[in-house]
């Protein structure tokens, strides 16, 4: 639990300045990380892409699946 807010966290405050330049906040920013690492790991499992585990393979499908998340937010928005 504290390594998937770790990393949530790390993952959402990547993702919000790879889109917008600047994060969320730190409460917003883990809350798109963790969802953005469950939206990865099930759209990377749909796809048959397995990222080694660990440290380094959670971060990475946390940040696409957070940069997928805050994409479709701003879609949603529009």
């Amino acid at each position: 639990m504290i390594w998937t807010i770790i990393i949530g966290g790390i993952a959402g405050w990547l993702a919000g300045k790879l889109m917008r330049g600047e994060g969320y906040g730190i409460i917003v920013d883990i809350i798109v990380g963790v969802i953005g690492g469950w939206l990865g790991g099930w759209l990377f499992g749909q796809l048959g892409i397995h990222i080694g585990g660990g440290l380094l393979g959670s971060l990475i499908v946390a940040l696409v699946g957070a940069i997928i998340l805050i994409w479709l937010i701003r879609l949603v928005k529009r």
